[in-house]
């Protein structure tokens, strides 16, 4: 079975090593590459485009990195016409309105506040992979469903409830 890949795009470590923490209790096989900053993701991406890397099935996008931003990073990807369905998930320390609506606005396909609870962060992490991986339906080019089904698991109900996540589409839903 083909893992899921999923591309981290962050600047923290201790966030860095939080998600490697949550993800390792997945029941699937998970990739994580982490890309330290917007100049580092970017050339990973292009690496994608040019097919010498693994197109990433995820994307978890930090706004505030270093020598290039989130923002600048969210919108390369969903203006390239190779990338642009990669769901990007900004998962970011703001709750400034104006990221919220910016990045939504750049077709981010969700805005996720990280909580400052050890808890809740792994809570939040967990939900991003039962809601990405098993509940939603994608296109077929995207393997997700092969790998629920071999996994044997099935439909499931995702709430990110006190994390003080936001997790909406663009009507606000």
């Amino acid at each position: 079975m083909r893992s899921v890949e999923i591309l981290l795009v962050e600047d923290s470590p201790s966030d860095v090593r939080l998600i490697r923490e949550a993800l390792k209790e997945s029941t699937l096989p998970v990739r994580l590459t982490v890309a330290r900053d917007g100049v580092e993701a970017t050339d990973l991406l292009l690496k994608v485009q040019a097919g010498y890397e693994t197109r990433p099935d995820l994307i978890l996008l930090d706004l505030n990195l270093p020598r290039k931003n989130g923002r600048e990073v969210l919108a390369e990807v969903k203006a390239s016409p190779t990338l642009k369905q990669i769901p990007v998930l900004v998962m970011t320390s703001s709750t400034n309105d104006e990221d919220i609506a910016e990045v939504y606005s750049l077709n981010a396909n969700c805005y996720i506040h990280k909580p400052a609870d050890l808890q809740q962060y792994l809570n939040a992490v967990r939900a991003i992979e039962e809601f990405w991986f098993v509940t939603a339906t994608l296109p077929e080019s995207f393997h997700f469903q092969h790998l629920v089904s071999s996994a044997g698991l099935g439909a499931a109900s995702i709430g990110m409830g006190a994390s003080g996540s936001v997790c909406r589409n663009k009507s606000g839903f």
